[in-house]
């Protein structure tokens, strides 16, 4: 029905994981299909099927390109997802500052609880509001790894991978993936 929310995507989520997606909040898109980074101009599954991050996986599923409908299996492979805001909109722009604050605290809670090597956050979007409430500032950010932890977890930032973000290319995507893979 026309009005009512959208059900959000659920964590993909488990003790033991070397890398934890960390995005900014689903679309309506990906969540109405119930998968990470759904939409075909997403460059997320084309660049990480690229990258040396995934080739232990694909291998393993016997695929040459992971997509959509992969998002769980990579659980088996030390890959999971969450994002900052579980709330689903058409564009992150729609979320209110507010929901930013309230998502640091459960992202800290989930990261705490299953404690993965890695939260490699999409986009420097959310992670600045989870700088910002951390530390009270969220000046110099760059992309690679940085300097905070997030309880456990080491913090590695890519860029966000939207088809909307025109300011790299899949090839320079690719190669982040592939930096983070050699961290």
């Amino acid at each position: 029905m026309r009005g009512e929310p959208v059900p959000t995507l659920p964590d993909l989520l488990e003790g033991g994981l070397g890398i934890v997606f960390v995005g900014i909040n689903p679309s309506v898109y990906s969540a109405e299909r119930g998968h990470y980074f759904a939409r075909r101009s997403n460059r997320f599954w084309p660049c990480l099927s690229r990258s040396v991050l995934s080739l232990a996986a694909r291998r393993a599923l016997g695929v040459e390109a992971l997509g959509p409908e992969h998002d769980r299996a990579l659980l088996a492979h030390g890959i999971g997802f969450t994002d900052l805001v579980k709330r689903p909109t058409p564009k992150a722009g729609d979320l209110a500052p507010a929901e930013f604050a309230e998502g640091v605290g459960h992202l800290l809670a989930k990261l705490e609880r299953y404690r993965p090597d890695i939260a490699c956050f999409h986009g420097v979007t959310g992670y600045r509001h989870v700088l910002r409430a951390l530390t009270g500032a969220a000046d110099g950010i760059r992309l690679g790894p940085q300097d905070l932890r997030l309880g456990p977890s080491r913090v590695f930032l890519v860029p966000n991978p939207s088809g909307a973000n025109a300011h790299f290319t899949r090839a320079e995507q690719t190669q982040w993936y592939d930096r983070l893979a050699a961290s």
